[in-house]
């Protein structure tokens, strides 16, 4: 299959803190074990509006222009040097993390914490953060963070792989008891993603805490019970449905307060996973002596090692359905529009998907 691959395509670039275009850039050329490949499908993330206000320029992108975005899927079009394990005209879905590979954390398969993070002399990437990403016609990635997609998943399907990906990691951090009961903190989409994935993996129970549309959304999309923290006490909502308490809980939101409910709301011997992101000075007070005495085990996650293949396999099988969490598609000249209902949680939306190309 060959393509024809222009030299100028279309790219939501971030000109400045705060300002973005959709501009005519030059498609680049894949290095040494790098692809380029035709975007066909990018969703927004919830960390995309932090990158695009410029909250984190410096850091988050380090520099301008910049073209943000990583939850992908698109075509190989181009191969360079080096590349063994793919094929032009393979159907992709990309993950943000490259780590430099052989740095202790990444040589444990945990490149999502590189000790060299930040670092392109030596091979670290984190594309859409600060490297170039997906918001585009086209983008070049390494093959250590692109993943073959089953030919049953539609390419928007496969752009949910970094939502899912996320929760499915802290998932395997923590475990989930067969036949169980979890709670989620925070119906966003990546504790929705949450919510599917404990179902899927074995939890007989789901609770879902939260409040407005995106409650309403986790009722409609499977959970088994629904907390409102506008009218309820979390922690004794949760324990008044359980008894003993919940087996896990998925802390989604990053707000303030909520690991400690978690605390108070899991069981003896229970297990907590910190899904969500907090801010940078954000500080909890937590129970020490209570978490201590019931063996309370906290942990925090990054990203999504190690998951891609296994939730798009999951996807294409149908044990995990994640269509009806894609609420809107839109064309990327309508990267305003999209941003604004993603932002602004407008028309009861989950999860938006640009079409960088067009339709598939």
């Amino acid at each position: 299959m060959n393509y024809v691959i222009p030299k100028m395509a279309r790219a939501c670039v971030l000109t400045e803190p705060g300002k973005f275009e959709i501009l005519d850039v030059e498609v680049p050329t894949p290095g040494y074990q790098e692809v380029l490949c035709k975007v066909r499908a990018v969703a927004i993330c919830g960390s995309d509006p932090e990158i695009i206000r410029g909250d984190l320029a410096g850091e988050w992108p380090p520099k301008y222009p910049f073209i943000a975005g990583h939850e992908w899927s698109g075509e190989v079009v181009a191969i360079g040097e080096g590349v063994a394990e793919l094929q032009i005209g393979d159907r992709v879905a990309g993950e943000a993390h490259k780590g430099c590979g052989f740095c202790f954390c990444c040589l444990e398969g945990r490149y999502t914490i590189c000790q060299n993070y930040g670092r392109e002399d030596v091979g670290h990437a984190h594309y859409g953060f600060r490297v170039n990403g997906a918001y585009a016609q086209y983008a070049k990635y390494s093959v250590k963070s692109v993943k073959k997609m089953p030919d049953k998943l539609s390419f928007a399907e496969a752009s949910m792989v970094d939502t899912f990906g996320v929760s499915l990691h802290g998932l395997e951090l923590i475990g989930i008891r067969p036949g169980g009961t979890s709670v989620v903190i925070g119906p966003g989409p990546i504790g929705l993603a949450a919510m599917r994935l404990a179902k899927a993996m074995g939890s007989s129970r789901v609770i879902v805490v939260g409040r407005g549309s995106r409650l309403e959304s986790a009722g409609k999309l499977g959970a088994d019970d629904l907390v409102d923290i506008t009218v309820s006490d979390p922690v004794e909502a949760v324990r008044a449905l359980t008894k003993t308490g919940p087996d896990e809980v998925f802390e989604c939101s990053g707000a303030k307060g909520t690991i400690n409910q978690a605390i108070r709301m899991v069981r003896k011997g229970g297990r907590i996973v910190m899904l969500g992101v907090a801010n940078a000075d954000a500080l909890e007070e937590i129970p020490l002596k209570y978490t201590t005495h019931n063996e309370i085990m906290i942990t925090g996650s990054r990203a999504n090692p190690n998951v891609s293949q296994k939730v798009l396999n999951m996807m294409a099988t149908g044990q995990l359905n994640v269509k009806d969490m894609i609420t809107h598609k839109f064309p990327l000249e309508d990267f305003d529009k999209a941003l604004d209902i993603f932002v602004g949680r407008k028309e009861n939306v989950v999860k938006v998907v640009l079409l960088p190309n067009g339709d598939e």
